[in-house]
């Protein structure tokens, strides 16, 4: 018996650009303060059919966060890409 991994398809996808993945971040940001908070990452985690959205949100935070301010801005993008890469099985496409 094979054992599946979980798969979060991002709008469908399971491939995007960094900048799709922004934009479709950017869904969540309910403050519109330019920045994904725990919550709103938990938010994006569980549509996107995740589980343990909580605990991936927090680890997801506290991973990519590199000013300790608690959010993930503009300038940490491209590491939560990184991460949902490693740990959510999203594939980022890195267009040079």
């Amino acid at each position: 018996m094979a054992i599946k991994t979980r798969s979060y398809p991002v709008d469908g996808k399971h491939e995007m650009t960094v900048d799709e993945f922004k934009r479709w971040l950017k869904k969540f940001d309910e403050d519109k303060d330019g920045k994904i908070s725990k919550d709103e990452l938990a938010d994006a985690i569980r549509v996107s059919g995740g589980w343990f959205a909580r605990r991936k949100s927090k680890y997801g935070i506290r991973s990519v966060d590199a000013n300790a301010n608690g959010f993930v801005d503009d300038n940490e993008i491209k590491n939560l890409a990184e991460f949902a890469e490693k740990h959510l099985n999203v594939r980022i496409l890195h267009l040079y």
